[in-house]
Order: structure tokens, then sequence, then C-alpha cells
């Protein structure tokens, strides 16, 4: 079986030679979307040049081989049988819209359905003496990912932008579009610790000094009450109601290199406090406590000689994590039967962490004698690392969120925008030390279930006027 798929993928890689190759060096991972794309592409002229329409989107089929139950690390030898499930998926579909009003003045914004959207609708209910009933048709999100307002000074090397932006923390953050990862869903470690694509209200400062790119924000802060203990800070931009609480504030930055021929190297950080950030008064017992979240992010990219490498280390300090985590739980004990309560009320770890490296070969330029075009067909390999409870008071509850993963795959372009992915990825944990201990003894300790899938997407990055 090995030996014909080798040859499958050789004859594959052959017939790529008829659509080409295009060879291209140069590092294109700059801060893309509407953000710089809008402000570049539209040239001056007539209105419909000043605009600039794009997007991205990626559907998915997933077969996975491992429980769905959502207690399969409580007592994994309970679902370690449990049969294989399918997904199919549209994790992103992205409409970018810009326009360029002149005299430095541009308009940005992105819509973003994830996971196709999602809908409601009104029945009448026979069954119910014809109530009218609100049906939950399908889940998902739309979101607002992207609208702000950009004036460029000094040639771009000063804008001031406002509005709903990107925050860069983190590579995932940063470059998030499909043809800027190998893996069919996004990079798993940022994705998980941190808000992804993480985007909130804002002001930013940025701009292009020769070989450097920066770019200061700020921004409200997090609310620590939708940090949890699986995700971390993930859901903390997120907001229940028509308004983003503003009671803390917080700053991000990030600085990209150029230097290097191929190669963008990376610093992006994050500070603010989180606590009180929500309508809810806490009372005086907690007047000293502010929920302070430092992240610092360090990422690089190197393109040449037909390799691309990507590596990234995400590192981040959260405080008052154990008294955070005492008033979420007595929350949650008061507001356990109360409906509709849209916060997690979870424990905190202190830290979290991750870090990854993955790299892709195009081979079409190996079995290709002429560069004939913009095909290619890219062999990639992927490790990375993540634990949302790095340390704390409960990470002995919650070891299962130390997580290793293993992905390879093929990335094949027929034409630049339009990518076909497909993966074998492979999650495994850390073994329990059991000390010798025999399996039937009651203080032994269940290994947790290598979690295994296969993943094939096709998916779409580009203008398309």
């Amino acid at each position: 079986m090995m030996k014909t798929s080798f040859i499958t993928v050789v004859l594959a890689a052959w017939s790529l030679c008829a659509l080409g190759q295009e060879s291209d060096t140069k590092d294109v991972d700059a801060i893309t979307g509407a953000t710089s794309q809008a402000a570049q592409a539209s040239p001056k002229g007539e209105a419909l040049q000043r605009l600039y329409i794009g997007g991205y989107g990626e559907a998915v089929m997933t077969r996975n081989f491992y429980s769905q139950s959502f207690n399969r690390y409580k007592k994994p030898e309970n679902y370690a049988g449990d049969k294989s499930h399918g997904r199919f998926d549209l994790p992103h579909v992205c409409l970018n819209l810009g326009y360029d009003f002149g005299k430095g003045w541009t308009l940005g914004g992105e819509m973003e359905f994830e996971h196709g959207g999602n809908g409601t609708a009104v029945e009448i209910e026979a069954e119910e003496a014809g109530e009218y009933e609100a049906e939950v048709e399908k889940g998902g999100e739309v979101n607002i990912e992207q609208f702000w307002i950009n004036k460029e000074f000094a040639g771009g090397k000063l804008n001031v932008k406002a509005g709903e932006i990107i925050v860069p923390v983190g590579y995932s953050n940063a470059y998030h579009e499909p043809h800027q990862f190998f893996t069919v869903y996004r990079p798993e470690g940022e994705a998980t610790i941190m808000p992804n694509t993480w985007h909130q209200v804002g002001v930013a400062l940025w701009g292009r000094l020769k070989d450097w790119r920066y770019e200061v924000q700020l921004l409200s802060g997090l609310n620590s009450e939708s940090f949890t203990a699986e995700d971390f800070v993930h859901y903390g931009a997120t907001s229940p109601y028509e308004f983003k609480v503003a009671n803390n504030y917080a700053g991000a930055f990030r600085v990209d290199n150029y230097s290097l021929p191929g190669l963008r190297v990376g610093l992006s950080g994050y500070y603010g406090y989180t606590f009180r950030n929500t309508l809810r008064t806490p009372g005086t017992k907690y007047d000293d406590v502010t929920g302070a979240l430092a992240i610092v992010a360090l990422d690089f990219t190197l393109q040449r000689w037909n390799w691309t490498v990507r590596g990234n280390v995400d590192y981040a300090h959260f405080g008052d994590a154990d008294a955070i985590s005492a008033y979420n739980q007595a929350n949650w004990t008061h507001h356990k039967y109360q409906d509709g309560n849209p916060h997690h009320y979870s424990n905190i770890g202190s830290h979290a962490l991750a870090y990854a490296v993955e790299a892709g070969y195009d081979v079409v330029p190996v079995l290709c004698s002429a560069d004939r075009g913009s095909s290619k067909l890219v062999v990639f390999g992927r490790f990375e690392h993540y634990n949302t409870m790095a340390s704390g008071t409960y990470q002995s509850m919650y070891k299962y969120s130390k997580k290793y993963r293993c992905a390879f795959g093929l990335n094949y372009s027929p034409v630049k925008p339009i990518t076909i992915k497909g993966e074998y990825s492979y999650r495994f944990f850390e073994k329990p030390n059991n000390n010798g201990l025999q399996a039937d003894s009651p203080l032994y300790k269940q290994p947790y279930n290598n979690e295994p899938s296969v993943s094939v997407g096709v998916t779409y990055s580009g203008k398309l006027l």
C-alpha cells in the first residue's frame, strides 16, 4: 500500500509539469487581508479601480478515529473502543472589501462566516397547540472581523487605523489565510490558547521602515469570566452583549523584520487587565484582583530553495489565576441553574504555552525541467505542542490539556489562489507515571487515548476584483 501511494504521488507531481511552476523566493507573508491589500492594491482613478474585493475560504472533510464524547478525558478507558466519526465543515468563508478614497484615506472590511454561518427560524408547532417556537436551523457564527478607516502618512511609513482590527499577536493571528499554513485547519496550538482570529475594536499605529514593519495597538481588555481551563483565554475577546465592555484597556504590538532574503522574523506581545471587564460588580473582596494577562510570541517564515519553513513559540502568564478561578467557581454554583448564562466560570491556569515548526518542500521544480506557471505540490510535515494549563493550582485536574500533535500531508495548488490539502494528523498525550503499579491497582491511572485523524480540504485565498 505504501509503495502504491508513493507511485501515485510521484505520478501526480509529474502531471503538474503541464501546468508549470511559479518560482517565487520572496517572502509573501506580510500582514494580509483587507488591511494592507485595500490600501496598496487600489490605484487612483475611477471609482471601480479604487474598489478592492477579495476573500478566502475553506471546505473540509475529516474522519476522526477516536471518541467524540466530551467525557473522553475523564474516564479514557470507557472510550478506547469507540468508533470513528466523520465531519464536513466550512471553517471560514470570508469576504474582504476595501476602498481607496484618495489623499491617503482607505476603508477596509471583512465579513466572516465560520462553519457556514448560523440560521434560525420561527415555526408553528402543531404538537404544542399551534404555538410559535424559535428553532435553531444550523450552527455556526457570523462576524464582522474587520471594519476600519486608515490614514496613511509619509508614503506608508506611518499609518493610523481605527475600528475593528486584527490583533496580530502570534503567527496564526497575523497570518491566518489558508495559503499561510499547510494543515487543513489553522495551527492548533495558537488557535487554542489565544483568540483566533483575534479581532477587537481599537486604534493602531503601523507602518513600514525599510526592512521593518511595526504595529502598536490600544484595545479594550479581555474578559476573564470567559477564560477556561481547556482553552485558556481563547474566548476572552468575545462579548455576549451588543457592545464590548471596556472597563479595562490593553496594548498589543508586532514587529517584523525582512532583512535577510526569504526570511521574515516577527516578535509580538500583549498586556492588559482582564478582571471586572464585565457588567457584574465582583465586590470589595476582589479589590486587589486585576487578572493581568501578558503574552509574548516569536515566529518566523523562511521561503528559499523550494522550501517553506515556519515556526512559532508563544508564552502567556495570567496573574491572579487562583483568585479568579475561585470567583468563577462561586459564580458557577450561584448561576448553574440560570438559563442563558453566557460565561464559562471555569478554573484557569496561570501559564500557557505553545510551540510549533512546520516544513514543506515543493517537488514540482525538481520534477519539471522548466518554470511553467504557478502550480505547486508541497509535501509537508508539522510538529506542535501546547498546554493551556502549563502551571497553576488546578494543573493536576487537567493533565489532558498538555497535548502534542504531528501531521504530514500534501498541498496541491493548480493555480495560485486555490490549494487542495490532504493531511494525516496524530494528537497524543504524555503517559502517566504509574511507578510500576499493576493495571488492576485502584491507584493505576489510565493513559489518555491518542487521537488520529485524516482531513481533506479545498481552499481559496486571493483578490477577486
